[in-house]
């Protein structure tokens, strides 16, 4: 089988590329995603027990 790897075209873009964990995140990032995160657990679990009480 051959390896695909070997090829120039494949390396062209080896440098280039960043993907989202490695990125920083700002403090300011990382509060608003938790606040989204809460509200989306506060929806999917604590209305419906609300309103089965």
């Amino acid at each position: 089988m051959a390896d695909h790897h070997d090829h120039e075209h494949y390396r062209e873009f080896a440098d280039e590329r960043i993907t989202s964990p490695m990125q920083g995140y700002t403090t300011g990032q990382v509060t608003t995603g938790a606040l989204v995160a809460l509200v989306g657990i506060v929806i999917a679990f604590g209305l419906p027990l609300l309103f089965s009480l």
